[in-house]
């Protein structure tokens, strides 16, 4: 049954309709901005072929030639003064100042400073052990002082301030019960004399006149608030209604019937212009095209094929006989030349080299050759006997197996 149904139908997307304002003005817009823009779009090409064959051929080599002279000039003088000035400049004062300042206060410290620390260390751990017995002895005694004045306090506190003290708690706790009685008796006259003679006029004062009038004096604010209300309303409604009449209306009837036309017959204008901008460049760069490969192809035939035609049939088979006839004999006779130098260099340094050897073998001899030392080979160890060797393989002092103590 899936196989059955018929495809569904894609909607086709609608085009908005065209008035007749952008059909008529299509046309010769878009002849007039190619005629404009014909001109600038091929030399616009021409510069831009003319910019990468300036790149390409000119710029790009002389950049490249004045880098390297840069590097000749500026960075190889620099390279070579550090590598073979400086760093070996700068090893040799390294050098100095390690054999110059650094081993003589190693020495200076491992040979004076350090006995001289450790003796003022032992000097000091002995004035210190003094002080400290010193200081021992004196804070006993201080303490033995301390003692006795605590003794004599604990003492005076217990015969003499405590029973002070309970009498004076005893006296002041009478004084305290008579001043509280006095002082509630006085507490309740204050409360009675301030509440008829303060609080009661006062509470009728605010119930018999100040509450009337200050209700007065808020309904004659919230009457004169609305009487402002209503001028000031009235003033804003007039003041709206003349601004809508005088420049809002107006405005608008402005805006509807005059600004939003024009402005879309001005949108219509500028949208086929730039339509016809977009279109005439394509159509300009084709046509700019067209041109370029005819005049190239121009050149090729005009200076090309007969520099290539010169090139293939005349000047390859002179390079070649030019070649085969002087240069490659030349390298030849270079190569055999270089040779024979490389060679007489050789047997010069052998004989400089055997010179050398006889000289020395002149003056100070033959020198001695080694003579190889037999290595004894060590008997099978027993069992039991893995780590201690035996009675017969210990070395002792008039007796070795090491080959360099070896009789």
């Amino acid at each position: 049954m899936d196989l059955e149904k018929t495809p569904v139908e894609r909607p086709v997307p609608q085009t908005q309709a065209e008035g007749c304002l952008a059909v008529a003005i299509r046309i010769p817009v878009r002849i007039v901005v190619l005629v404009l823009v014909l001109p600038v779009r091929m030399v616009w090409d021409a510069l831009v072929v003319g910019g990468r064959f300036l790149r390409d051929y000119a710029l790009r080599p002389v950049g490249r030639a004045l880098a390297w002279v840069a590097w000749a000039v500026f960075v190889w003088p620099c390279v070579t003064v550090w590598r073979y000035v400086v760093v070996p400049l700068a090893k040799a004062v390294g050098w100095l100042g390690y054999v110059l300042v650094v081993v003589p206060l190693v020495w200076l410290y491992r040979t004076v400073l350090t006995p001289i620390g450790h003796a003022v260390a032992w000097a000091a751990r002995g004035i210190g052990a003094g002080i400290g017995w010193v200081m021992r002895g004196i804070a006993s005694g201080i303490g033995w002082v301390v003692r006795g004045i605590g003794a004599g306090i604990g003492w005076m506190y217990v015969w003499v301030l405590t029973p002070v003290g309970h009498a004076i708690a005893w006296l002041g706790k009478g004084v305290g019960t008579v001043l509280a009685a006095v002082g509630t008796g006085l507490y309740a006259v204050v409360v009675w004399l301030v509440r008829h003679l303060l609080v009661v006029p006062g509470i009728w004062l605010y119930e018999g006149i100040l509450a009337p009038v200050g209700r007065g004096i808020a309904w004659a604010v919230r009457g004169l608030g609305w009487l402002v209300r209503m001028i000031f309303t009235g003033i804003g409604i007039a003041c709206y209604w003349t601004l809508r009449v005088l420049l809002v209306l107006p405005a608008l009837a402005v805006w509807r019937w005059v600004l939003v036309p024009v402005g879309r017959v001005l949108a219509v204008v500028g949208r086929e212009v730039g339509t016809a901008l977009g279109h005439a460049w394509r159509v300009a760069g084709h046509l700019s095209l067209v041109v370029g490969r005819f005049l190239a192809r121009l050149f090729r035939w005009i200076f090309v094929e007969p520099v290539r035609w010169v090139y293939q049939t005349v000047l390859t088979p002179v390079g070649r006989a030019v070649r085969d006839t002087v240069l490659r004999p030349a390298a030849e006779a270079a190569r055999s030349v270089g040779r024979g130098t490389r060679q007489a260099l050789a047997a010069a340094r052998e004989s400089a080299r055997q010179a050398r050897a006889d000289l020395r073998r002149m003056l100070f001899g033959t020198p001695l050759e080694p003579v190889p030392v037999p290595l004894e080979p060590s008997p099978a160890p027993l069992a039991g006997s893995l780590r201690e060797p035996g009675a017969d393989e210990t070395r002792t002092l008039g007796r070795s197996k090491t080959a360099l103590t070896k009789d």
